[in-house]
Parts: structure tokens; sequence; C-alpha cells
């Protein structure tokens, strides 16, 4: 009988592995793990953005019921614990590094925003930690408080760190100023261009949770934490806060229920419950609630910025200045000063041969939560920015939305393309990516539906956007001089069994992107290993080699490669062994298939059968081989992946209510080689959902005293699947020239190119008001506001009769 083998490799749109037990329930998250003897942790957070910490009194609260001990920051400065450490240093104008106030684990002296923790409690239960913390009593003696970028830098504002004058973190620049000055200076035209990105709060399915414990015969301490990548907790953590020598902390994430960035960052919590969990010698854990989660993850975007474009008189770029002011937040996060700088001013170029970018960035402290990468890091800003300021270019030159892009774009011949602004671009054609969308949009019929819809009261837009982003950051050696703390490499560890059978040890980590599928695809292509015979092993710093783990759609691209080379050492051994087995010259041994063949004959040797012979060497090259087959492999990048494409988004506008439906989107994406059709279909459409989110409903909202007001779904609004509609999803692939995948990355373009899309198209539906520009979110009571405002709705169009 003849068994047809399904095809499970590359290409092969292969059911994740991981369903059956997330869908079935049986996942198992940080929360869902309890150690004997368990303690449960309730933290006490600033209800000020800004104050001076007087007093604080625990005596009622440390005499409840159940209640093991309470910390204060005084506690953790004379137990020697560190700050939490930020993970990038900017050097701004003329050399001046950037200021880097301390970031204490529990606040001292001062909070500095709203959930700012200033106590831990430590109770046998969580209701007990909860009660005792709101016994506590804090004297706070009320600061003035600077929740916008304008106020922290107006003249007078308060000071949040000495070590921070006016407020400014640091003052930086890219590119030739004055090269574009020369390029304004014969420009025919000045397009000029202000926005806001709006502040986003990431909201995950699962909330941060950490739990620690302690060995005193080891001396071994052990976190289990919601986080992207262990490898980075343990050694910002061990090194900077609780001064512990890595082999004697181990970080564990299990299954995470998403993360976009903000489980990318060593938390206060994370030090919290692993060094109070050595002091009392009992496991802690801590779960956060949704509105703790609102006051305590980090946020993202939040960018004010002004922007200048200097065209020819046939629409060709000349020039782009553009200075933004960026929100930190109270404090440095881990990776926060990278994100307006080196992963977003380094995107000013675009799809597009602008020949000369001049960028600046100011980065600002407010009291605010602090702000760091969130699903794009930086990448959205630009793109939103490049891509919303071209239509206004069109519209003020007189031009056609993609005649004017086309005539700007850089052009396939022109790879390798260096850019005025550091980056230099291996791969694309963004014209095919433009042509594929607009005909699966059906872009030319438009107006046509404009028409029909206004005849049914209806205001209809379409909107486009062709973005570029950057995946994978590398080399090491260039981000190191650029700032960053940590290498930017990946490691795996491949361990073919006796058997057969491969584990495959990565340091980069799954949050929900199907690494255990994609990677598992990756061994049966290369090794052809069956698909049911490889396991994907992650997030244990004490089983993987250090990793680096997973943020900037680097897996496939950084943690893939890696994984690709420790396979080829496998191959090349398994080879020697084949050629000994055979009686063959090493250089006669071919392996495709799972399979090691003599060049020109019939004789040959299963994968399985070579791996044997290297567990039991009876016959065995023992004199130059070691037994056994397991290689470790570690790769690290010589250039960024730059994925790029096209998104379309059509609109409906109510003009009785402004309310915006997104009625069609279309989404074209060059991601590189695709390993998983419909696994990289997922992903663009789970970013496509956050992108429309930003550009139609999230917001986040501080009052003047620096009170979230937004900090509940009650008042913070998510997309819901009547939001959306059903997407259009295809890619049109260009390879990426530097790694042997040929991958790029997909786990952010969904939601990189999709907010100006969806502005141009809200702008277009307005076009005959005036309207040329609409801040996100384009809510309906603002949008009301902007139709019915001084007209009277007399220039509404009519329902037809």
């Amino acid at each position: 009988m003849n068994v047809t083998i399904p095809f499970e490799g590359i290409g092969a749109s292969v059911r994740r592995k991981e369903d059956l037990r997330f869908l079935t329930g049986r996942g198992q998250y940080t929360d869902d793990l309890n150690r004997p003897g368990q303690l449960h942790a309730w933290v006490l957070r600033s209800p000020h953005a800004h104050a001076r910490i007087e007093r604080i009194d625990t005596a009622a609260a440390a005499a409840m019921p159940g209640v093991q001990a309470i910390y204060t920051g005084q506690d953790l400065a004379a137990a020697g614990l560190g700050g939490v450490p930020c993970g990038w240093q900017v050097t701004g104008k003329g050399g001046k590094v950037m200021a880097e106030p301390a970031h204490p684990v529990l606040a001292l002296g001062k909070v500095r925003h709203v959930g700012d923790p200033v106590a831990l409690v430590v109770a046998e239960t969580r209701s007990q930690a909860r009660d005792a913390a709101e016994a506590i009593l804090v004297d706070y003696a009320p600061l003035a408080a600077a929740t916008t970028i304008e106020a922290a830098i107006a003249p007078g504002a308060a000071a949040l760190h000495d070590e921070a004058p006016g407020n400014i973190c640091f003052d930086w620049e890219i590119g030739d100023a004055a090269a574009t000055d020369a390029a304004f200076a014969r420009a025919h035209k000045v397009v000029r261009f202000d926005t806001t990105n709006n502040r986003l709060v990431p909201n995950a399915m699962e909330p941060r949770a950490a739990l620690g414990e302690y060995d005193p015969n080891s001396g071994e301490h052990t976190l289990w934490t919601t986080s992207q990548n262990p490898h980075v907790i343990r050694l910002l953590m061990g090194a900077f806060v609780l001064k512990v020598p890595e082999h004697k902390l181990r970080v564990v994430a299990p299954d995470v229920g998403g993360g976009f960035g903000s489980k990318i960052y060593h938390y206060a919590e994370e030090a919290l419950v692993t060094w109070s969990a050595a002091q009392l010698k009992r496991p802690v854990k801590w779960t956060a609630e949704r509105t703790e989660s609102f006051i305590s993850d980090a946020h993202g975007r939040d960018h004010v910025t002004h922007a200048e474009l200097a065209l020819d008189e046939e629409g060709r770029f000349l020039g782009l200045r553009v200075s933004t002011l960026a929100n930190m937040g109270a404090y440095l996060s881990t990776f926060a000063p990278a994100v307006p700088t080196y992963l977003s001013a380094t995107l000013l170029a675009g799809v597009y041969t602008t020949p000369a970018i001049h960028g600046q960035v100011k980065a600002v402290f407010t009291s605010t939560v602090p702000v760091d990468a969130y699903r794009g890091a930086g990448r959205p800003e630009t793109t939103y920015l490049l891509e919303r300021l071209v239509d206004v270019a069109a519209r003020e030159m007189g031009m056609d939305r993609t005649e004017i892009r086309r005539k700007n774009f850089i052009r396939p011949d022109q790879f390798p393309y260096q850019t005025p602004v550091a980056l230099q671009y291996d791969s694309g054609d963004y014209e095919a990516t433009l042509r594929v969308a607009l005909e699966a949009a059906d872009f030319a019929g438009f107006e046509a539906r404009r028409t029909e819809a206004r005849a049914r009261g209806k205001l209809r837009g379409i909107g486009i956007s062709t973005y570029l982003e950057a995946c994978g950051i590398a080399p090491s050696k260039l981000v190191g001089q650029l700032g960053a703390r940590a290498g930017l490499y990946e490691v795996a560890n491949i361990r073919v069994h006796p058997t057969g059978s491969v584990s495959v040890f990565t340091g980069t980590h799954s949050h929900g992107q199907g690494h255990e599928t994609t990677f598992a695809q990756l061994v049966t292509e290369k090794l052809g290993v069956p698909f049911d015979q490889v396991e994907i092993v992650h997030g244990d710093t004490g089983k993987i080699p250090f990793g680096m783990g997973t943020y900037g759609s680097r897996s496939l691209a950084v943690g893939g490669t890696a994984m690709v080379k420790a396979m080829d050492k496998i191959i090349a051994k398994g080879k020697k062994i084949a050629a000994h087995l055979m009686e063959a010259a090493v250089e006669d041994i071919e392996f495709s298939d799972g399979q090691f063949r003599v060049a020109g004959t019939d004789r040959s040797k299963a994968f399985a059968e070579i791996s044997m012979a290297a567990y039991v060497p009876h016959d065995y090259p023992i004199e130059e081989l070691e037994p056994g087959l397991e290689e470790t492999a570690f790769y690290d990048p010589k250039n960024f992946t730059f994925p790029g494409g096209c998104h379309i988004c059509e609109v409906e506008i109510d003009p009785d209510t402004g309310e915006v439906a997104v009625v069609n989107f279309t989404a074209c994406d060059d991601v590189g080689r695709v390993i998983n059709p419909m696994i990289v279909e997922g992903q663009i459409q789970g970013g496509l959902a956050q992108g429309i989110g930003q550009a139609l409903i999230e917001h986040t909202v501080y009052d003047g005293d620096g009170q979230l007001l937004s900090a509940s779904f009650n008042d913070y609004a998510m997309p819901r699947a009547k939001d959306l509609p059903s997407f259009q999803v295809s890619t049109s692939t260009t390879l990426c020239t530097h790694n042997p995948l040929g991958v790029k990355g997909c786990g952010e373009v969904g939601a990189i190119g999709s907010p100006p899309a969806v502005i141009n198209a809200v702008v277009d539906a307005l076009r005959d008001h005036g309207v040329t520009h609409v801040e996100m979110p384009a809510t309906p009571a603002k949008i009301w506001s902007i139709i019915h405002q001084g007209r009277g709705g007399a220039d509404l169009p009519a329902a037809a009769e």
C-alpha cells in the first residue's frame, strides 16, 4: 500500500502544533504555575504622578493576617540592590551622553508617575497582600506634574530628575544638515506637516506575572516570568539589580500569551519576587491585574513631529527635514532610547530615493508610564509620518498619489541602496507590491464605489501606504558602537537523538508566533526528519545557550539562520560518518531528503542510520570524530533585513455619527521567503488589527494632574471583530541577500503599514470638506466635529430618495 507523506517543509501551510494545547486550555502560563509553600505579592503603587515621599508607615499593615513581609525602597537600598538598568545609551549632539537617571526597583524619595511602585507586600494569600497594601500609610508631598511633552519642556516646568535639566534626556541628530539645507534652497515646492503619533497601551491576552523561588541548598534563584527574552532578563537582573552570578540565576519563560514588545523589558516585579523569595525562603508569586498593567507596563509611540519635504518641479523628492519630540515617560525603559533614534530616524528614507535627509530627536521625561518599543518600535512612527507627508505632497503638487510614489521609489536595479541615514537596503521591489495591491483592491474601480456610497448618504475614501521596515537589528559590532549594551546575535543548539529525532534549543522565544511549528519545518526541510519528530525548546536559561530572545521580527532571520548553521555542522559530521560506513571519500557524499548518498551510485544511508552510528559507535571513525551528533551555532547578522509592501485601506464614514468603517483592506507584503504561508498571513492580520486600532480607536489619555483616564477597557478602546473587515493578504517576494533562508520578517509589517493607509483613506473621504489631516485616533466624535463644525451639515451627501 502506498502511503502519501504530506509535505511539511518550507512553503507548507502546516497547522500549528502548539494550537492543541492552547485551544484546549492545556497551555502552561506563568500564572498557571504554583510552587509548594508559595506566598503571594502585591505592589503598592503611587496614586500621584509626581510627589515626594515624606514617610511610609507599614506598622498596621505588617500586623494584618497572613502578612510575612513588607519592603520599601529603603529596605532594598540597604540590602544593596541596584536600580532597573537601561539597555541602550544614546550619545547626542556634540558627543553629549544622554541623561540616565536612576530607576529604583521601589521608589526612593520621590514618585514620578501614577503606578510607580512604592512598597511590596508578601502574604499567605493574594487577597491578604492586597488588603495589607491598602493599610500602608504613605505621606506624599505632591509636586507639579508634566504629562505632555509640551508641558515638560515649558519654561519653569518641574524637573523629574536632577540629572535631566529641562526634562531633556538627549538631543540627537542624524543625516547631513548642510546637504539638506542646500536641497531645500533649490526646491520648487516645500511641503510642511505636523503630527502626533498617539500613545498606546499594549494589551496582551496574558497580563504580566512573575514567580520567584530560592533553593538555600544550592543558592540558586529561579524566576518564572512572562518574558520575550529570558537571557536578557537574567543578565540585566543578575548583574545590575540583584548582583547574582549567572550560574546561580535561572530564568524561565513558559507559554507567553502575547507580548508585542511589552514583555521584552526587565520590570521591577521580576526582581522583587526573586529577591523576596530568597529573603523569606519561600516562593513568591505576583500576577498583574489588567488595570495595574495599564499603569505598569511600558507604553508605546507618543512622538510629536514636524516634517518638511522639498520637491522639484516634477515631484521628485530633493530633501527631508524631520524634528521629533519623543516622550520617554518617567524613566528609561530597557530599549526606550533606541526607539525614536536608531529604530525610527534611520528609516526616514522609507522606500524613496530622497538624496538629502536630516533628522533631529529630543527625548523628554514626563510624569507618565515609561515608553518603550511596541509592535514595530519606531518604524510605525516613521512610516506614518512619511506616508501621510507623501499624500500631502501629492495634493499640494496636484499629482496622483500613486504617481508621486512611483516617481520616487528606489528601483530594483539600485540595490544594494545606501540611504542618507546610515542604513543600506539589500533588496526590494516596491513597484511590484504596489501593483499587486492596487489590482487586488480594485483601485481603478474605486470612484464608482465612492459615487454609490454618496447616493446612500455615506462618505467613502481610499488610502495607500507604501512602507519599509527594518528587522533583525544587527550586527553586534555596529549596534555596540551606537549604544546597545547587549549583542544582537542568536544561538541554536541542534541535538540529534540516536533514532534520528531532533531537539532544537533556540535562544529566541515564542509568544504566539508559532515558532514550534515554523522552526520544525526548517528542520524537516534541511535534515529530512519527519515534522512530528522535531522538538523545539525555548525560554529556559537552564537549558539554552545564551540567546537574545524575540523582538523586532528577528526570530527566523536571526534565530532561524543560527539553526541552519548548526544543521550545516550536523550534516558535515554526518557526511564523515556516512563516508566511513560506505567506504567512500567524504567529498563524494551528498545529502538530501534525509539520505546520505555516494554520488553516482545507489549506495545510501538514512539520516537515522547515521545518528544511530554516532551514538552506538561500533563501526565509527573514532580516531577522527567524537561520538554523538549535536552541534551549536551562533549567528550575528551582517545587516538588518528590510521587509516592505503596500497597504490599501477603503473606509466609509457615516456623517450623522462620524463612525468610520473599514470596508476593505488589502495588503501585499514582501517578507522574503515564506516558510509557512498560513502563519505569515496570521501574523500580518494580527498586525493589521493593531494598526487599525491605533488609527481609529486606541488612545492613552492623562489629565493635567497625571491621572491615567484611560486605565481600563471601559475607557481604552480595543479593536473588535466588528471593527475589522475580511483582509485580503498576499505576498510578493524578493529574497534577503545576506541570510541563507532569504527571510526578512513578518511580525510587525501589519502594524507598520496600516495606520497611514487608514488615515489617508479617512482624509480622502473628507476631501470635499477641505480636510487635509486628521490626527489618530480618528474617533467618531472627532470625525463628527470635523464634518459638522461651522458647516451645519449643509454640504453633506444626501441619501438617494
